[in-house]
């Protein structure tokens, strides 16, 4: 049995804001991870729907852990799926997105639901859904309270990542600091870093028995 979440974000920013924005979400600070989004259709419906569907790639760095399971040149990268739907005369956008890689080993699937809040026609309130599951014997409960962590952190940058794309189309000044930038870079140096201590203390480990 897999792990289901379910949460419900807000943008103060009207319905059509939020919609172009979300096709200028990249790149952004939060979203570094996010390599390349391609186009592989995109059509309108007789009803005026726009359906598009697209292919992102990103890294996705696995715990070393579950690396060992994975091919080496699949440990730093994923691919994605992602479908949506744009209804202007119901003014909701629905996203469905999936990874193609890993898929075995942990699959993630999330719905989107972009609409109008109902108390205030000037916000944008979005319905988050995420199914986590994996069928990796004996490893499968790990795995899934790991993607759980990791699409919860991801919520986190998404919405970070909207709020910043957002005002910058108004020509407002993005709240990312200075400083929030130099913390995360340092956290990620720190975890590289720490790693790579990991990585030469398990060779010199191995030189001993050698």
């Amino acid at each position: 049995m897999g792990k289901y979440v379910c949460c419900t974000g807000m943008l103060k920013n009207t319905w059509d804001q939020v919609c172009i924005a979300f096709w200028q979400r990249y790149p952004n600070p939060y979203s570094n991870h996010v390599l390349t989004e391609d186009i592989i259709f995109r059509e309108v419906t007789p009803s005026n729907c726009l359906i598009s569907r697209r292919l992102l790639t990103k890294t996705s760095r696995a715990p070393r852990w579950m690396e060992r399971y994975l091919p080496k040149h699949m440990t730093n990268s994923a691919y994605i799926i992602e479908d949506s739907v744009v209804d202007p005369q119901k003014r909701t956008m629905t996203t469905l997105t999936w990874n193609i890689s890993h898929a075995r080993l942990m699959s993630v699937e999330e719905r989107c639901l972009y609409q109008m809040n109902p108390e205030n026609g000037s916000w944008t309130e979005i319905k988050r859904e995420a199914w986590i599951s994996s069928s990796l014997y004996g490893l499968s409960r790990a795995i899934q309270e790991f993607g759980l962590a990791r699409f919860k952190n991801s919520v986190t940058k998404t919405m970070k990542g909207f709020e910043y794309v957002l005002s910058r189309m108004q020509g407002e000044t993005p709240s990312r600091t200075l400083a929030e930038t130099a913390t995360e870079r340092a956290r990620e140096t720190a975890l590289a870093a720490k790693e790579k201590a990991k990585d030469l203390a398990s060779h010199a480990q191995k030189k001993q028995y050698v």
